[in-house]
């Protein structure tokens, strides 16, 4: 993978960022560049199965820009939970909530999301503590939580527009598009539909497995 700036810049970068915002002691510095290797390479993986051109250089490399919002808020996910692995909960917590106040997204670490997944513009995004299956993909004021404790198991290549929600006792099958606006609540959803509305009252339209995928934004889905 090519970071669009030095390895030397990037940690810098980080380290700033979290002592201007919190404080970076010695050992949690020495925490944070231990943990850096780890989460640059599930960055790799996860951005090397992405078509979007802006995870790619002009040779067809994978691609990490540290001021690409969305990449870096994948990043500081990635960092979070490598350095909560460790033990340092207390130094987590403070990329979690960077990632928070810098980009908009609440998404802890303790929050299981796939090897692959994407992200559009994810701010004002609050994912809870759901079974997400593979290519996950979400946008803009998006919701996932719980109902009465019950939260949602969602199956592999759920997308979910602007301003979506998925909440409770649900079951999402795969191949599944949750459109801008609406709120499924504790009710399953098939695979290959998509689904408009709002819950008890929602529409659900079947299409084929393909039309999905050839809107996909992962390489894996292009070859199929």
């Amino acid at each position: 993978m090519h970071i669009s700036i030095s390895e030397k810049t990037l940690k810098s970068l980080i380290c700033k960022q979290v002592d201007n915002f919190f404080t970076l002691e010695n050992d949690e510095r020495k925490s944070l560049l231990q943990s850096l290797p780890k989460a640059l390479a599930r960055c790799d993986e996860n951005f090397s199965q992405n078509t979007n051109k802006y995870y790619s250089d002009v040779k067809g490399n994978t691609l990490f820009n540290p001021y690409h919002s969305v990449q870096y808020t994948i990043f500081l996910y990635f960092l979070s939970s490598e350095v909560a692995s460790t033990g340092n909960t207390e130094l987590a917590d403070k990329l979690y909530y960077l990632n928070r106040a810098m980009n908009g997204l609440d998404l802890y670490y303790k929050i299981e999301l796939p090897t692959i997944f994407f992200s559009d513009h994810p701010l004002a995004s609050v994912l809870g503590r759901a079974k997400y299956g593979c290519y996950f993909c979400f946008q803009q004021g998006c919701t996932v939580g719980n109902n009465h404790g019950q939260y949602p198991i969602i199956g592999d290549y759920v997308r979910m527009f602007a301003n979506s929600s998925i909440i409770g006792e649900c079951r999402i099958g795969n191949n599944v598009f949750i459109a801008s606006g609406s709120m499924v609540k504790d009710i399953d959803v098939p695979s290959n539909t998509i689904v408009f509305g709002q819950s008890p009252q929602l529409t659900f339209k079947q299409m084929p497995e393909e039309y999905f995928l050839k809107s996909s934004p992962f390489k894996i889905h292009s070859k199929s």
